[in-house]
């Protein structure tokens, strides 16, 4: 197997590694919750994670999906070869094995998250071609269980003692979020999508009802936030939630209106626009967090 022939230019664009970004937020607010931070275990899960487990998995959906047109941080996707097979495994591979550093439990955990992965994509499964099951498979396991990832790896706590109604509470606000933000980045590709069979949540619900869903999820993700910071901080932490996710709502509804008016405005450089600047926002949200919950976080090294 010649490694430098498999990570060609082509193999690295569709790894999409600067993509992960979009999955960061979820990874800070499993930070920002925790009682207490293992500083190396967070970053050895941030680098199993983002550097090479998600972008696996983008180079294992390119190679099923086959696009012709514009993906999630591709406008212009190369042709797609084999080799984004082969870079998948290998990427896997490393990820998990630089998972146990944590423990063997955390790889277990990112294994399951590594087979709904390719279970999402695989022909033989793909549940993205199906509407509730690939959307739900995505809202879970980049929303709920990625916090549980990232609040058990920084807290060594892999118990049933974790399951508290605090963490629950945790996981059901990271997947109402995904769940709501999800569809909005398949909404450009509807027509690709039918072409190849996949009926996904956003090709069944339309441009317009796309938004509409989105919508009512951040509504209630939103209200989760508001009943979980009163419950377990105050309501000061509630206004930073609000203020760092104000410049997604103005976005969010100006992209709205401008599709309602012409449909063409559903596209890839709007979806990318929205996808990184509510992402940064959330990103800043919850880093101003960890800042504020430091003094009654308990940190250390290892």
């Amino acid at each position: 197997m010649n490694i430098r022939k498999i990570f060609d230019r082509d193999t690295i664009l569709h790894l999409r590694i600067p993509f992960s970004l979009f999955l960061l937020p979820v990874f800070c607010f499993g930070v920002s919750q925790a009682a207490s931070v293992h500083v190396a275990d967070m970053a050895v899960i941030f680098i199993a994670l983002h550097l090479f487990i998600y972008p696996g998995s983008n180079a294992y959906n390119s190679y099923m999906d086959k696009d012709e047109g514009s993906i999630g941080g591709l406008e212009k996707p190369p042709p797609v070869t084999r080799s984004l097979l082969y870079a998948s495994i290998i990427f896997d591979v490393i990820g998990l094995s630089i998972s146990l550093i944590v423990g063997w439990q955390m790889m277990l955990l990112l294994a399951v998250y590594v087979l709904f992965s390719k279970a999402y994509s695989w022909t033989g499964i793909r549940l993205k071609k199906r509407a509730i099951a690939g959307w739900a498979t995505v809202a879970l396991f980049q929303g709920g269980y990625t916090f549980l990832l990232a609040n058990m790896a920084v807290t060594k706590q892999f118990s049933v003692d974790w399951f508290t109604s605090k963490n629950l509470t945790c996981m059901l606000f990271a997947t109402l979020i995904i769940g709501g933000s999800y569809p909005l980045t398949q909404v450009y590709q509807h027509d690709e999508d039918g072409r190849r069979g996949d009926r996904t949540i956003s090709y069944r619900l339309g441009i317009v009802g796309t938004f509409i869903f989105t919508g009512i999820f951040f509504t209630a993700g939103a209200g989760v936030a508001l009943y979980y910071f009163i419950k377990y901080y105050s309501v000061v932490q509630f206004s930073v939630f609000v203020g760092c996710t104000l410049p997604v709502v103005i976005s969010f509804f100006n992209w709205f209106l401008r599709v309602q008016k012409d449909r063409a405005m559903a596209d890839f450089r709007n979806a990318m626009f929205m996808n990184k600047i509510s992402s940064v926002c959330m990103i800043i949200c919850f880093c101003v967090l960890i800042a504020a919950n430091a003094s009654r976080t308990q940190w250390t090294l290892w």
